[in-house]
């Protein structure tokens, strides 16, 4: 599935299009800084109906959500340098124990998700707004 966006309420619809088709509780975002990865989860995790407040988890590197259906974690592995830094923080407990795992800047930790079943969101900007890709 393929989106093009012009401005921040479109987010909306895209999720809408986007929820009935996650079947495996993994979701991988990639985008360069800014593209949006963050904004479109918490446009997601509203949709799913979380009350928490959605923030980056640049800092924290993984975030807890509650929703309906059961816990979301949310991950930025923006700054680990090793996959080591994963497993340290206990990435596979997470993953193993949630209704879904949302993972910006999975790129270090793609070759342990061999043998998960997962999706892929890639947003990229471009000169009128961004263009998103799910598979």
């Amino acid at each position: 599935m393929n989106f093009s966006i012009n401005n921040l309420t479109e987010w909306d619809n895209v999720v809408k299009k986007i929820i009935p088709e996650i079947k495996y509780p993994i979701l991988l975002l990639k985008g360069n800084l800014g593209a949006g990865k963050t904004t479109f989860s918490q446009f997601l995790m509203k949709e799913l109906g979380s009350k928490d407040e959605i923030s980056s988890p640049t800092y924290s590197i993984v975030n807890e959500y509650d929703t309906p259906k059961g816990k979301v974690f949310h991950f930025d592995l923006y700054r680990l340098k090793s996959v080591e830094e994963a497993y340290d923080f206990g990435i596979e407990e997470y993953l193993d124990n949630c209704y879904l795992s949302i993972i910006e800047w999975p790129e270090i930790y793609m070759d342990e998700l061999e043998g998960y079943d997962y999706h892929k969101i890639s947003i990229n900007n471009t000169e009128s707004g961004r263009e998103i890709e799910f598979n």
